[in-house]
C-alpha cells in the first residue's frame, strides 16, 4: 500500500521503516493500518503539524496519527467497550493481564480466550494470551482507568501545566512529583495492595498528564508481576520507565542492567526506574546516577 502511495506522491519516505513502525503499533490489524494512513494523508498533511505530504511520513507523523485515532469516536472502539460490558469475565481477564501482569496459558477451547480472539482483543504469543496490538492496549488502559475515581485529582500540587514546557514533557518532574504524591497518599498502604496496584496507581497518575498530546503502552516482553517497562510517546520523543518491586540488591542491580540494555535498544540516553520497596529499613527518595553509560533517574517509594 505504501509503495503504491509513494509511486503517486513521491514523498521520499523510508517505506520499510514506516511500514515497520505502523505494524509495531497495529500488528497488521486492517482498520487500524488504513486509518493511520488516512489520517496522515487527510488530516495531518497540510496542518500545523506538517505542511506538506513529504513531511508527514516520519515517526513523529505516525505517532500523531495514532494520538488522533485513540481520541476519535469510531465503531471499532464503540464495539470494544460494548463487548467488555457484555462479557465481564473477558473484561476481568484483560484487567489482570494489563494491570497485574498475570500470565494466561493459551487454551484454544477456553471460552473467554475464544471470545477475546474472536473480537480481536487477544492473540496467542509464546503459548500465552496477550493483547493483540499496542493501540488496543492503550485504548483498554484508558477505558479501565477512566472507570475508576481519579484519587489524586484534587491534590493541590498536581497541576498539569507544570509538566509541559514549550510543548515538551518534563519527565523528570513527573517522576519527582509522583514520589511526593505516593508518599502523601499511599505511604501507609500495605505490601499486598501496592504489589497488586502499583502499576495502576502510576498509570492513573501519568494518564491525565500526557492525555491529548501523548500515548503510552506497556512493553509485552517485560510485563509480569515483578517488572514492567512503560513506554511513553510524547510528540515524537520516547521515555522509558521501568517499574519494579524490591527483591534485594542483586535483583535491583539486574533491573538497572535490564533498563540500560533497553535504553540502548531504543537509542535513549536516559531512563527512569520506579521501585516499590517494602523493606523495613528502606531509603525512599529520588536519585540520579550513571550506569553503563546511561543516565538513570530512580524513584524509590
Amino acid at each position: 500500500m505504501l509503495e503504491m502511495y509513494e509511486e503517486d506522491y513521491h514523498t521520499g519516505m523510508d517505506i520499510i521503516e514506516m511500514s515497520s513502525l505502523i505494524y509495531e503499533y497495529t500488528s497488521g490489524y486492517p482498520y487500524l493500518v488504513s486509518r493511520i494512513c488516512q489520517l496522515l494523508d487527510e488530516r495531518i498533511a497540510g496542518s500545523q503539524f506538517c505542511r506538506d505530504k513529504k513531511d508527514i511520513w516520519t515517526k513523529e507523523g505516525i505517532l500523531e496519527a495514532i494520538r488522533i485515532l485513540l481520541r476519535e469516536p469510531n465503531t471499532l472502539f464503540d464495539d470494544m467497550i460494548k463487548h467488555l460490558q457484555e462479557y465481564p469475565k473477558l473484561s476481568q481477564m484483560l484487567k489482570n493481564i494489563l494491570f497485574q501482569g498475570r500470565r494466561y496459558t493459551y487454551e484454544a477451547n477456553a471460552q473467554v480466550t475464544q471470545l477475546g480472539i474472536m473480537f480481536g482483543f487477544l492473540k496467542e504469543q509464546n503459548q500465552a494470551v496477550c493483547v493483540s496490538n499496542r493501540i488496543f492496549e492503550t485504548k483498554l488502559y484508558n477505558f479501565f482507568l477512566s472507570e475508576e475515581e481519579n484519587v489524586y485529582e484534587n491534590q493541590p500540587d498536581i497541576v498539569k501545566n507544570q509538566f509541559i514546557v514549550q510543548g515538551m514533557l518534563r519527565m523528570d518532574l513527573v517522576m519527582k512529583k509522583f514520589y511526593e504524591y505516593f508518599e502523601t497518599v499511599f505511604s501507609d498502604a500495605d505490601e499486598k495492595f501496592v504489589e497488586a496496584e502499583g502499576r495502576r496507581i502510576f498509570l492513573m497518575y501519568l494518564r491525565p498528564i500526557i492525555n491529548g498530546a501523548g500515548n503510552y503502552y506497556i512493553e509485552t516482553q517485560t510485563r509480569d508481576k515483578s517488572r514492567t517497562d512503560v513506554i511513553v510517546d510524547y510528540r515524537g520523543k520516547q521515555f522509558i520507565i521501568e517499574l519494579k518491586l524490591w527483591r534485594g540488591k542483586k535483583y535491583h542491580h539486574d533491573g538497572q542492567t535490564q533498563l540500560a540494555g533497553y535504553l540502548e535498544q531504543y537509542h535513549q540516553d536516559k531512563g527512569y526506574l520506579l521501585t516499590f520497596n517494602f523493606n523495613k529499613y528502606k531509603q525512599t527518595g529520588v536519585t540520579e546516577s550513571m550506569y553503563k553509560g546511561k543516565k538513570i533517574l530512580e524513584v524509590v517509594v
